[in-house]
């Protein structure tokens, strides 16, 4: 049948797994193809969701196994998040060996990580896997937001990247679902980790559906890299570091430092919203995963609203906004009375996850293809920094006369930094990425 002159051109082809009620239609401009390709990166991107989604939630049942003190947690957390530097030295990579081959490694990684965690017996051996997951659970998560960012259409690069964010976050609805039977499962949260092997088992499915990007395909053939006689300087593994670095001087200093004050207010409040709850509030398990689910739903909606106003009205003032209401989020998270938990935290996801989604538009915009990807990792490794900075603050504080409640939301207001930062750099909105890449 024949679609009719005034019905819109996206009409019906929202697919499955993009409820329009939910999520909005598809933008016009994205094609069946694009579609493919962010709907197996985003499902592969959901179980990286659910391996993190996994410590906040049960942090209280891991304390009390391994015996770590209350104090320790900050320092705890801290190293986890240290796991992921080793991400900084592959990701660039990518700029050589391609963005598939280095995305489907990386999925193999984080699933025998999240399995080993499982048989952990002290808190010595489960900081060693995780650090071990994180590593490529944040390498995977550069590579897709990468390879969302070179398949969609200028017009809808920053509805993709939202859309990744939203969908694939179902992982944390998930291992919210899972934790709620944390009580009644054998092994408790080690059952929870044992499904990590999810990924490896569906690993042939990803080889088939995920492939080389175009533009980068491209890149290979103008430049010749990777080819017969290309071993000199330009082949090196830092030279995509180097050329990030020397290109766009400016704006790489002006990312890391977006990047590492940004994930400084975000992962504090986040990593212990689950814990508050439970310790301070006397929550059960399964209120924890109510809250999750039910307000994360509207939370993850952050994900796609801040996509489609970053498209239609700009990075900047959309990512302004959503960081500079965060702290505010979470001193009332932390200092509200407790019928408001759910409501504060669903504000908390929403305003961290829109704020993420402009970082991240922005470090695979404002830089070549031919070291797109090193940028990611530059980004990993200052949003590393800037965590392990924020955590090992709140565990220095926490030596002092105080708690959560207090400290928190002190650190959180790191954000409003990096929301005046977005405005040292140049507006990207519906631009292509050659011209952004070749403007100073």
């Amino acid at each position: 049948m024949a679609r009719s002159r005034w019905l819109p051109a996206y009409w019906g082809r929202n697919p499955w797994w993009i409820p329009p009620h939910l999520l909005g239609r598809v933008p016009r401009d994205v094609g069946e193809a694009e579609l493919k390709v962010l709907g197996f990166v985003t499902f592969a991107l959901l179980f990286e969701h659910y391996d993190t989604s996994l410590l906040g939630n049960a942090l209280k049942y891991i304390r009390e196994d391994l015996g770590i003190a209350e104090t320790d947690l900050g320092f705890f957390q801290m190293l986890i998040r240290l796991g992921a530097l080793p991400a900084f030295l592959i990701i660039p990579f990518v700029d050589r060996f391609g963005r598939r081959r280095l995305f489907l490694l990386s999925m193999i990684g984080l699933s025998l990580g999240t399995l080993a965690t499982a048989f952990s017996q002290t808190a010595f051996h489960f900081v060693a896997c995780q650090m071990v997951t994180r590593t490529f659970v944040l390498t995977a998560s550069a590579i897709a937001v990468v390879i969302v960012a070179e398949e969609l259409p200028a017009s809808a690069r920053g509805w993709g990247i939202g859309m990744l964010a939203a969908v694939s976050a179902i992982g944390h609805g998930l291992g919210a679902a899972m934790f709620s039977a944390i009580e009644v499962l054998p092994y408790g949260w080690r059952a929870l980790y044992a499904l990590g092997v999810i990924p490896l088992l569906l690993l042939p499915i990803f080889r088939r559906h995920i492939k080389e990007t175009a533009r980068f395909q491209r890149h290979l053939d103008d430049s010749g890299a990777g080819g017969e006689g290309a071993d000199d300087h330009h082949t090196r593994w830092y030279s995509p570091l180097y050329a990030f670095a020397n290109t766009h001087p400016r704006r790489a200093l002006g990312m890391t430092m977006l990047a590492a004050t940004a994930s400084l207010g975000h992962v504090v409040v986040l990593s212990f919203t689950g814990y508050f709850v439970l310790e301070y509030h006397g929550w059960e398990a399964y209120e924890l995963s109510m809250m999750v689910i039910v307000a994360g739903a509207v939370g993850v909606g952050g994900n796609v609203v801040a996509g489609r106003l970053a498209d239609r009205v700009g990075r900047r003032r959309v990512g302004f906004t959503f960081l500079a209401v965060f702290p505010v989020g979470a001193w009332l998270f932390y200092n509200g009375p407790g019928w408001s938990l759910t409501v504060l935290w669903a504000v908390l996801v929403f305003t961290m996850m829109g704020g993420n989604v402009i970082i991240r538009a922005l470090s695979s915009e404002l830089f070549p293809t031919s070291h797109r990807g090193t940028s990611t990792g530059v980004l990993v490794l200052m949003e590393t920094l800037g965590a392990a900075l924020g955590l090992f603050i709140l565990g220095m504080l926490q030596q002092q006369e105080g708690d959560l409640s207090r400290y928190i939301p002190m650190i959180s207001l790191a954000t409003l930094i990096a929301a005046a930062m977005l405005y040292l750099f140049p507006e990207t909105r519906q631009r292509e990425l050659e011209s952004l890449s070749a403007s100073g």
